[in-house]
């Protein structure tokens, strides 16, 4: 459903941004890093299944380079998936490292962000629920929130609304 409006996005408390994704330098070399796509994609279907987790949304870009950008509501959460024996992650990792490790074929990167209140402002124009806007809750920009600079301000005044949802 496309919103035909402008939107903005607001999350109660501190969140986590996590970006991660693969590069195929290689593509005629599928049987390289089509495994690490079905990989990310077990780990996705984990993620969503089990909330508890601390995994929040993600977003998907496709090309050469796969971009992901993730939500996660906190950096403890986050390390605490990465490192735990009886999740899907660290199985595709230490499976990575033994099947493609340094050999060119796939790279793949991350990065980590964390933000807190009146660090991050969004805007959201003629789109779906998308991003943080879907990871947190969106509202209207009206009067007051016009700009990136007054929606910045008036996160970092506003002390956070309970949390109703789970989120």
């Amino acid at each position: 459903m496309i919103l035909k409006q402008r939107m903005t996005a607001t999350f109660d408390g501190d969140f986590v941004m996590f970006l991660i994704g693969m590069r195929v330098n290689q593509p005629w070399k599928l049987h390289q890093w089509l495994p690490v796509t079905w990989a990310m994609g077990r780990m996705l279907k984990e993620l969503y299944a089990n909330p508890q987790l601390g995994f929040l949304h993600h977003e998907t870009g496709v090309g050469r380079t796969v971009i992901m950008l993730q939500y996660w509501r906190s950096m403890a959460q986050l390390q605490d998936y990465a490192s735990n024996r009886e999740a899907a992650h660290l199985p595709a990792w230490r499976d990575f490292n033994r099947r493609i490790g340094l050999d060119g074929s796939v790279g793949i990167w991350h990065e980590t962000y964390a933000a807190s209140a009146g660090s991050y402002e969004t805007i959201y124009a003629n789109m779906p629920p998308f991003g943080l806007g879907k990871a947190g809750r969106l509202s209207p920009i009206g009067r007051g929130s016009d700009s990136a600079a007054q929606r910045v301000a008036t996160f970092s005044r506003a002390a956070p609304p309970p949390v109703a949802d789970g989120h």
